[in-house]
């Protein structure tokens, strides 16, 4: 691995902190299964980047299961970035009044609209993202920073 790839993967955590507070204050955040899966299905290309946060329950919500392995399949079918997180009630603090635990097991970020700023946290987690595939870690885990 090169310093610049190293440098990159040490911070996944706080880049996805960092581009999900951007993304929400930017109204471009969307949380809940249902609700994502409704973006996903009527606009794809508006889909940059999706959490799937997990909890102690997930093992035994085979619904829950089924939903995730199907935005898994959809995200892989439409270039989509993803990753994992296995604090559901983390990334409902992050995300705020937006989401309800329930409703934090799935985020989606869209894309900026045209002509604005990229985000750097955003480009740095989709590198991150990249650099796992490369190992064949397709859906790769990140631990979101404490408060």
């Amino acid at each position: 691995m090169t310093l610049k790839t190293i440098a990159n993967l040490c911070s996944p955590g706080k880049s996805l902190k960092e581009a999900l507070l951007g993304a929400q204050s930017d109204g471009r955040l969307t949380a809940g299964v249902y609700e994502s899966a409704k973006i996903m299905t009527d606009d794809p290309d508006s889909v940059s980047f999706c959490v799937l946060a997990m909890d102690e329950d997930f093992q035994c919500d085979i619904a829950l299961q089924i939903h995730f392995t199907l935005i898994q399949s959809f995200c892989f079918d439409n270039d989509i970035s993803i990753v994992r997180v296995s604090d559901t009630q983390r990334v409902a603090e992050i995300v705020g009044d937006k989401a309800q635990l329930e409703d934090a097991h799935c985020v989606l970020i869209t894309n900026p609209a045209e002509g604005s700023w990229e985000d750097p946290a955003l480009e740095k987690l989709h590198l991150f993202c990249e650099e796992s595939r490369n190992v064949n870690d397709w859906v790769p885990e990140i631990v979101l920073p404490e408060r």
